[in-house]
């Protein structure tokens, strides 16, 4: 019954977050169409890879039964590590023109 109860909760909060990237990538891919070109335009599209980068961190939880706790927790950090540091050094590119 713990078990169930537990795997329907993870399910519940990742389709919650699931709608939050939605509703993210919705209004920047608005805002990119909008303000494409300039510093602007490269900032919303570092956030934009940043938010798909974060995205895959999160979902990878998804195969959490074919594949150990370990890789899973590796794999996050990874893709969480290279979320946050593309948009460091975007941000420092973009800081420096």
């Amino acid at each position: 019954m713990s078990e169930v109860f537990s795997y329907n909760a993870k399910l519940i909060i990742l389709c919650l977050t699931l709608v939050i990237y939605i509703l993210i990538l919705i209004a920047f891919n608005k805002a990119r169409k909008k303000y494409s070109g300039g510093k602007i335009g490269d900032v919303i599209n570092l956030i934009l890879i940043t938010v798909v980068l974060l995205f895959v961190a999160d979902y990878v939880r998804m195969v959490d039964r074919f594949i150990s706790e370990n890789i899973i927790f590796t794999i996050q950090t990874l893709f969480r590590t290279i979320a946050l540091s593309f948009l460091a050094y975007g941000g420092v590119r973009i800081a420096g023109k």
